[in-house]
């Protein structure tokens, strides 16, 4: 379990977006603030304005990184649902969001956690962490880059919206004992993680959060 955990990264305002370094991407955040350290729902963009002066249409992917047709219908539905949806600023967003997990995860903060994760995966977590507690031992680790964050799919069924996203990140990891010692890693090489993760919402529903509900490794 503590392995397996040790793994595990994501969370933030569902929308920024970056090539090895976070750029930011214009967008406008009008909703009011949620619990600290949730994620929420931009408001949508503005309309563009083609060149007879007519807006375009809104809702459009924006060039979406590897999104497969599938998961484009799936998003679609998503925006039909619930109208303050934007697929775009999610997957800016989702980057923040993982980072946030991971260092959440990674200083046992588990108060953090609850506020970005489903009550399954908030005691997967929690499990490991106690573990770790209980072993005398530390994580010095650091998310060095996300290379990758990828829509593989997505949908809307009884009414909740889901998210599933492939991030891969080069991470530097160390394990320290009660000591202070590193039992394991390095902070000089950094590894590549890849995880699968999911993310869940009632479209319906007035709080603009997400949660993370499942992950995996990639």
């Amino acid at each position: 379990m503590i392995a397996a955990f040790l793994g595990l990264r994501l969370y933030s305002v569902l929308g920024r977006r970056a090539e090895h370094e976070e750029e930011p991407i214009q967008g406008r955040f009008e909703n009011p603030p949620a619990r600290p350290g949730a994620p929420r729902i931009p408001s949508p963009p503005q309309a563009d304005a083609k060149a007879d002066g007519r807006p375009e249409a809104q809702g459009r992917t924006r060039d979406l990184p590897l999104a497969p047709p599938s998961a484009e219908r799936g998003l679609a539905e998503i925006a039909s649902a619930d109208r303050r949806f934007d697929a775009f600023a999610f997957v800016e967003g989702a980057r923040n969001a993982y980072r946030m997990i991971l260092e959440a995860f990674w200083k046992g903060d588990k108060a953090q956690l609850s506020h970005l994760c489903d009550q399954d995966v908030l005691n997967a977590f929690s499990t490991a962490i106690d573990a770790r507690v209980a072993a005398g031992e530390t994580l010095d680790n650091r998310l060095v880059r996300i290379e990758e964050c990828s829509i593989v799919s997505a949908g809307v069924e009884r009414g909740v919206a889901r998210i599933t996203l492939r991030l891969r990140a080069d991470i530097a990891a160390v394990t320290r004992n009660a000591a202070g010692e590193v039992v394991a890693g390095s902070l000089d090489d950094a590894i590549e993680a890849v995880d699968i993760w999911t993310f869940a919402r009632a479209v319906n529903s007035p709080d603009p959060d997400w949660l993370l509900i499942e992950t995996d490794e990639g």
